[in-house]
This record gives C-alpha cells, structure tokens and sequence, in this order.
C-alpha cells in the first residue's frame, strides 16, 4: 500500500511538473503578480491597521508604486542616456590610448607581448557604435512588423496589474480559503509551513531587494565622486547582479577598473575602484545582510547559478527574477517533507520492530 501511495505520488509530481513548464507562457503573469501582492500586503496591512478601507488602502499603494517608478525613470534614464552617449563619444580617444600607451606600458610591466590587434579591434567597436547611433529605424521596423507581439506585452502588463489588485484586495480570504483545501488534522502543520514559508520568502525577498538599492547606490555615488563617466550604469548593474555572491562585486570591479584605466590612465584611480568596491562588500556583509536579510537562505552559489539559469530556461526573464525566490520556498518545504519521511519511518520501524518477551520472573 506504501509503494503504491509512493509510486502515485511520484506520478503527481510528474505530471505537475510537465503542466508546469507547458503553461509556463500563461502562468508567468499570474506568479509577477502573486509576487507584487506578496511584497505590497505588508503595506496594505500598514494602511489598514491605520484605520484606511481595504479597497483604499490598495489604490494608495498602486498610487505610490506607480509614482516611484515614474519618478526613478525619469532621473534614472536621462542619467543612463547622457553618461553612455559621453563614453561612446569618447571612445575613439580611449582606444587610441589604449593603443599607443597603455597596451606597450603593460606588455613592459609584465614582459610579455601581448597577440591583440587594437587596429583591428577599434575598426571593429567603431562599427558597432556606428550602428547603435542609428537606433531608432530598427527599434521602429520591429515595432511595425511585430505589431502582435508588442500588443501581447500590453494584454500581459494589464493583466498583471488587474490580478495584482485583487489579489491585493483578497489577500486574507485567499489564504484561508488554500488553508480550508487542507485536511483538518493537517492545518496546523499547513499554518506552520507557511509562516515559515512567509518569514524565509518576505527575509529574503524584501531584505534582498533593499540591499541591492543600497549597493547599487553605494557604487554608483562613489564612482560618481571619483568623475568616472560610466558610474550609473556601472553601480547599478553591480548592485542589481549582487544577488548572487560576489557577482556584484566582481562583476562591477573589473567593468569600473577598466573604465577608470581607459578614462584616467593612472593606478591611482584603480586605488580609488578598488576601495569604493571593498566598501561596498564589507558593508553588505558586516551590515546590510545582517540587518536587512537576516540568515540567508543557504543556497550555496553553484545552487544559485543553477536556479537563474533554470528560471530563465523556463519561464524567461520572468524565470530569472521568481528563481531565487522560488528556491527558498522549496528549500523550507523540502525540508518539512524529509520531517515528515523520517517520522514514517521511524514510525513504521518501530510498528515492524518485534516484541521482546518479558523476562522471566
């Protein structure tokens, strides 16, 4: 009877999972906005313990969500624009100190030679940038002939912001609603579970996201105080990839070294880099995490890497930005579930064991 529970079980599973991935394109919307309701209840729950109605309290969180994003935009993507336009400006004198200074100077410090062919390279970069400049005519061609596509975004952008809402506004009824499915003797285990769940996904996901604003304003206002052209969207791309260990850090060291190399051709400027990023690290490790995220979900970072990329195999962009997330919840109930297993077992081994004969008097 076991094996046959367990072989049933095992088929579920299967079977959910391929459901899973072939409505991946269809679920997508819906686990974006069982993400934003899960990440703006907190708020709404604020709202209405201040004696706001619900319905209010849900629209005063769209209004304020809405007017963050607007703002961030409009002084983020002016910003971006003029400091990557800058250094594809400047470029050209870049790679022609590259060319006659910097690559001879570091072929003498280190004694080799190096096999590149800046020539070749500039000519080839120069290229490129040529064709970025002239944006605007394959942005708009691609508009024009993928007229279903662009269309498909918006229904899906609707979507998710009708779901959002009213998950918003039902919250509290959905979740007792999915605690009613359960079996009355397993509820309380269900209540456990998901408290759990929710103090491991909200440590994380809020935690997380709040350290990734603070590095990537850290990086970006300290490469800006050192006058490196490209600091925005160095510091921010460092502190959005931060997520994975020591991939922020690296990631932003080695882009920002480079361009300080390329823009002020001194050591000293790679001095300054290095010290913004040192920073950067032990405050995310000695304060940030500590404060902000607490225990971590103890993903090690091959683990991490995995789930990134499996997220995006599955669902995309979408996949990329739920994978973590999702992992720290199978984390918490994988390992209820190898409670649950050790129990039976020790159940059934006990149930199995034979009854030694009292001893004789």
């Amino acid at each position: 009877m076991t094996d046959n529970r367990l072989i049933f079980q095992l088929v579920f599973v299967i079977a959910a999972g391929v459901l899973l991935y072939f409505l991946g394109p269809i679920l997508t919307p819906f686990l974006i906005s069982g993400l934003l309701a899960y990440l703006g209840n907190p708020l709404v729950m604020r709202l209405v313990r201040w004696r706001f109605p619900r319905p209010l309290a849900v629209m005063l969180v769209f209004i304020m969500f809405i007017f963050f994003v607007t703002a961030l935009l409009f002084i983020l993507i002016p910003a971006l624009q003029a400091q990557i336009v800058s250094f594809i400006k400047k470029a050209p004198d870049y790679l022609d100190w590259l060319q006659q200074t910097g690559l001879p100077q570091l072929q003498t410090r280190l004694g080799v030679e190096l096999p590149l062919d800046m020539a070749a390279f500039r000519e080839a970069m120069l290229d490129h940038w040529r064709e970025l400049g002239d944006w605007a005519r394959p942005v708009f061609s691609y508009l024009t002939r993928s007229g279903l596509s662009v269309l498909g975004w918006m229904v899906n952008l609707m979507l998710v912001i009708v779901v959002t809402f009213y998950l918003l506004l039902d919250w509290g009824k959905i979740l007792t609603w999915g605690l009613t499915l359960m079996p009355t003797r397993q509820q309380a285990w269900a209540t456990r579970l998901a408290q759990e769940t929710d103090q491991v996904l909200g440590s994380f996901l809020r935690g997380q996201l709040s350290v990734m604003l603070v590095l990537g304003a850290v990086y970006s206002i300290g490469l800006s105080l050192l006058g490196l052209n490209l600091a925005l969207p160095i510091g921010i791309f460092a502190g959005l990839v931060s997520f994975v260990p020591y991939l922020g850090f690296i990631s932003g060291l080695l882009s920002a070294g480079l361009a300080a190399y390329l823009e002020f051709h001194d050591g000293i400027s790679l001095l300054w880099v290095l010290g913004i990023f040192l920073t950067g690290q032990v405050l995310e490790s000695f304060w940030l995490t500590p404060r902000l995220v607490g225990k971590r979900i103890g993903l090690h970072p091959v683990a991490v890497i995995f789930a990134i990329m499996a997220g995006g195999q599955l669902f995309g962009f979408a996949g990329i930005l739920l994978a973590l997330p999702t992992a720290a919840v199978l984390k918490v109930w994988l390992r209820h579930l190898r409670e649950i297993y050790r129990k039976q077992t020790t159940t059934v081994a006990k149930i199995a064991r034979p009854k030694r004969p009292p001893p004789p008097p």
